[in-house]
């Protein structure tokens, strides 16, 4: 049987050392990622209570007109 060396060979350390940095990135990258959906979500929440409340004031302003007969518009001849 062969010996294990007391200590790890270049190899391994190169690749631990590998893994520790893609574990790091892979980190920041969620948090990024988890960031970013973070502000989405906030984005539209905001875009939807603007959309509310301009069709709340549409339909008030809707109610206001709908009483008032609207316009006749003149009919096509055709030629």
């Amino acid at each position: 049987m062969a010996k294990r060396a007391s200590e790890p060979s270049p190899e391994s350390v190169a690749r631990a050392q590998r893994r520790q940095i893609a574990a790091e990135e892979g980190a920041k990258a969620m948090a990024d990622t988890d960031q970013r959906a973070a502000a989405i979500r906030q984005n539209m929440a905001r875009l939807r209570a603007l959309r509310l409340a301009k069709e709340a004031e549409d339909a008030m302003a809707g109610n206001a007109a709908a009483s008032a007969p609207s316009p006749k518009r003149p009919k096509k001849t055709l030629r």
